[in-house]
């Protein structure tokens, strides 16, 4: 896994998450309501998920949604997966009385 810092972009007009990844385009696709960003999709090649990117990628939005203060709701499996796996670490992005 690359230490190179990712530069998302957070295209609003397609409420996605944007990124490029080994020349590859990523993304994660939410939907935002109120005070809460659903994280819907997550849009990337097996070949860079085996190579750890998707949480690489994942960590990189996470940060960018705490730094508004906003509240995280992830839909996704792949990202709801990641976030019971990292529990402790990212349990203050959920909405009071969201468990995952």
């Amino acid at each position: 896994m690359s230490e190179v810092a990712l530069e998302i972009v957070d295209n609003e007009f397609l409420r996605q998450f944007e990124a490029t990844i080994e020349g590859q385009k990523v993304k994660i696709e939410y939907a935002l309501q109120e005070r809460k960003i659903f994280l819907t999709k997550l849009v990337m090649s097996e070949e860079l998920i085996e190579k750890g990117h998707s949480e690489e990628f994942i960590i990189a939005v996470f940060n960018i949604i705490e730094d508004r203060n906003i509240r995280l709701v992830p839909t996704s499996p792949t990202i709801a997966k990641f976030m019971r796996k990292n529990r402790r670490k990212y349990k203050n992005l959920l909405p009071v009385g969201i468990n995952i």
